[in-house]
This record gives structure tokens, sequence and C-alpha cells, in this order.
């Protein structure tokens, strides 16, 4: 198992609505010396992290966790984050608009966002457990057709997380531009090596770094 090839692929994750400077500079400092693709951190913490960090990219989530803010709001906070040091941006839809099938505003909401983050990566939070196949489907179809660069199965804040064949249905259905990044119940090794193997480009995990330090016996 390529240890450090998983870390690469893992954003190291701490959105726990009690989460303390403390904590979040703990993140900040196993994110570093164990070279993880990003911390993902509330966006409060954005600009303390900013400040405590170097050469580490910074996450952060917007409309989280249940999505349904409006999308001006969702457009200041992304904008505010930006400001603050953030250099990856994690979107939840709102859920409630796709199972009203206002399809459009899903897909225009998306295109706003990315529009703000520019070249900062985006990813997209749809909340599986939330959704039917169908919808999922439709999902897939709406985020290839914008300029989003991810396609993320939860936000870990709701009654189930990623399953092996939610990733398997984005695989057939998603754009091949698109990657995809699995979270929610990701709590090994053995998990986050099976989730790349399918093809996913990140982790969504807070556990994986504490795997790999009992791993080394740390």
């Amino acid at each position: 198992m390529d240890v450090k090839y998983i870390l690469s692929k893992t954003d190291h994750t701490l959105l726990k609505p009690n989460s303390t400077e403390k904590e979040i500079l703990k993140l900040i400092q196993d994110g570093m010396e164990y070279s993880v693709a990003s911390i993902c951190i509330p966006p409060s913490f954005v600009r303390f992290a900013s400040n405590n960090s170097k050469d580490l990219n910074i996450c952060t989530v917007i409309g989280f966790p249940n999505g349904y803010n409006n999308t001006s709001v969702k457009e200041k906070e992304t904008e505010q984050a930006l400001i603050e040091g953030a250099s990856e941006i994690d979107i939840v839809i709102n859920i409630g608009d796709l199972k009203d099938k206002k399809y459009k505003k899903v897909e225009d909401e998306i295109k706003k966002i990315k529009d703000i983050a520019s070249k900062n990566i985006l990813k997209v939070i749809i909340e599986t457990c939330l959704l039917t196949e169908e919808e999922k489907i439709i999902m897939c179809k709406i985020i290839s057709d914008t300029k989003a660069d991810y396609i993320k199965t939860s936000t870990g804040f709701s009654i189930a997380g990623a399953t092996v064949k939610d990733i398997e249905l984005f695989k057939k259905h998603i754009d091949k531009r698109v990657k995809i990044k699995a979270a929610g119940g990701i709590r090994t090794l053995e998990d986050a090596k099976m989730y790349l193997d399918l093809g996913c480009e990140r982790i969504g995990a807070s556990s994986i770094v504490e795997a790999v330090k009992r791993l080394n016996n740390i």
C-alpha cells in the first residue's frame, strides 16, 4: 500500500461545529507534515489557517452542511473564503431545488460559484444518500455541463456517506473531465485505497492521518 500516495489524495478534514483553534492548528501541522492534498475546514478558520501554514492547500465548505442557503449567500461565502486564503471550495447543492426539478437553477448556482472560484478548485457536494439514482445521474450531467472540477459524494453530516455503488454510477455518467471525491465514512487506509482504486481523485476524511500515525507507531 502506497501510504504517501493516499495522503497526497486526502483532504484532511475537521468540520465539527465545536472545532477550536488548537484543533485546527494541529490539523494544519499534520497536513504540512504528511503532505496531504488539502486541509478541509470551516470558513471561519480559513484566515487562521492561511496565517499559520506554508505550502498547504486550504479547502473550505460553502452552504454547509445542508445546501439550502440562497445562492447570493453562497457567492458571498465563496468570495470571502478566497480573500482569506482558501484555494479550494466544496459547495453543497440545494437538494430541495434538485428534487423540485429546478435543474437550471441548480446548474446556474454551480456556474456562478465557479465563476467566482475561477482557477481555484471547485468540488460540488450532492449528498448522495438523500438522492434517488435518477437524481444522481441528473447531477452528473449538470456538473458535467459546468466548469466544476469535482463531483463529491457527501458532507459526512447526513444519514450516510460514500458508497462503492455511487462511485461506480459516477464513473458511468460523469464527463471524463470531472474528477470524483469520495467522502463520508472513510476511516481506514484500506477504505481510502479502495476508493482511489475505483477511480476517485480525492478522499475526504478525518481519520487517515491518524491511521498513518498508528501504522508508524507514532
